[in-house]
């Protein structure tokens, strides 16, 4: 009885703690009152506001949390979505910019998403680290098109060896220009850290998907601990579904890569990777391997379903009680 117990104490415990992303739902709604009483109807007493978050949102957003309805898990920058954009837009300017316009758009909206954070009672900003840019095209779509035209199933590349040696070229390309990237970042970001800090909200860079985004995977922990090692203002956010794109890829290994960035995780994206290569689809349907995940999660740990709005109201009711069943 007693292992029965603490089973269900701590599906409570996950349940609890389990967010679910606005990204779901964001952009079919006009009244972000309505969009969270939904979202609080699947079953969700926290939610994490996602970059898709208009200005015509934030009032009704405010009320439910006024009201009780959620709380405020966590933010992805950038939020509220600046004006000029119509659709979420997290890479809409980039920390890793040479462009010092560029650059202070950067500060300021992400000074406004810390702000917003703070008025809410969040304790995480979720922030992409810009990427590399090249003058004459970028090596990783030339990749994806060469892909696109081998005819090569998602589950085959590792085994395909002109897969490998063009994806070595590429990542020999991008490692040549990710220095300069990097000391741009972090130049970034120490200038916003004051007013993290101030407000009580860590900075939480997430591993990316994609090749040219940096940090490159093999160098994050040591880009934290190195160039930003004030654990109260910056910390790593761990998307399970992007890991496991670049795990195909062969570009690392997910459980290696987990416990390498262990000391500085403050939450997860959780979603599935179907066999042919979709991310943002319901946990146990795919090739995510939740029952390693779930090895790493502690209870400090903030958890949010990241789910693709293709995705129905039934299959987000499904992905909450698949984690509960592999986290508890």
């Amino acid at each position: 009885m007693p292992r029965v117990s603490g089973h269900f104490s701590r599906m409570m415990d996950i349940a609890d703690r389990l967010s679910l992303s606005t990204c779901w739902c964001s952009a079919r709604h006009t009244d972000g009152y309505e969009m969270v009483k939904e979202m609080a109807g699947l079953g969700f007493g926290r939610i994490e506001l996602s970059h898709g978050i208009r200005m015509s949102l934030v009032p009704g957003i405010q009320r439910a949390v006024e009201e009780g309805i959620v709380e405020i898990s966590s933010l992805h920058n950038f939020c509220p979505l600046p004006a000029s954009a119509r659709h979420a837009a997290p890479n809409l300017f980039l920390p890793t910019s040479s462009d010092s316009r560029e650059q202070a758009l950067w500060q300021r909206y992400t000074l406004q998403t810390l702000i917003f954070a703070e008025k809410l009672a969040a304790r995480h900003v979720v922030a992409h680290s810009g990427s590399v840019w090249f003058f004459f095209g970028s090596p990783e779509r030339k990749l994806d098109r060469w892909i696109d035209h081998s005819g090569l199933e998602f589950a085959a590349l590792p085994e395909s060896e002109d897969f490998i040696q063009k994806r070595d070229r590429v990542m020999k390309r991008i490692r040549r220009s990710a220095p300069s990237s990097m000391k741009r970042l972090k130049a970034l970001m120490e200038t916003v850290a004051p007013a993290a800090k101030e407000r009580g909200v860590q900075l939480c860079l997430e591993n990316r998907e994609g090749l040219e985004e940096m940090p490159l995977d093999d160098a994050f922990a040591g880009f934290l601990e190195k160039e930003l090692p004030d654990t109260d203002v910056f910390s790593y956010w761990h998307d399970t579904g992007h890991a496991r794109l670049k795990h195909q890829m062969g570009l690392l290994d997910h459980e290696a890569h987990l416990e390498a960035m262990s000391g500085r995780l403050a939450g997860f994206h959780l979603h599935d990777v179907s066999v042919e290569g979709r991310d943002h689809q319901v946990p146990g349907t795919g090739l995510v391997d939740f029952q390693m995940i779930a090895r790493f999660v502690r209870p400090e740990h903030t958890l949010v379903l990241e789910l693709s709005p293709k995705l129905t109201a039934e299959e987000v009711r499904q992905s909450r009680e698949a984690i509960l069943s592999f986290l508890a």
